[in-house]
């Protein structure tokens, strides 16, 4: 159609395939996270929680950090 065009063609297919690279790596990085986040709730079973483990435990049980409780964080550990 013309330049404009063919130049927003080619950033889409770019964004396309930027997605597809980075995905993979997104996937690999969860899963350490996971691990690591798994291992300090394992040391540290009681609340109070650090910011960065609540805000992954609200993420992972799809609950806000307040509605917590320790069951849940036992069941996820196991």
């Amino acid at each position: 159609m013309g330049t404009r065009r063919d130049r927003l063609d080619t950033r889409l297919a770019d964004q396309k395939a930027g997605r597809l690279r980075n995905s993979v790596l997104k996937n690999k990085e969860r899963a350490r996270r996971r691990g690591r986040m798994v291992e300090f709730l394992k040391a540290n079973p009681a609340a109070p929680y650090p910011p960065h483990v609540e805000s992954w435990l609200a993420s992972e049980l799809g609950k806000k950090a307040r509605q917590i409780t320790e069951d849940d964080v036992k069941q996820l550990t196991m």
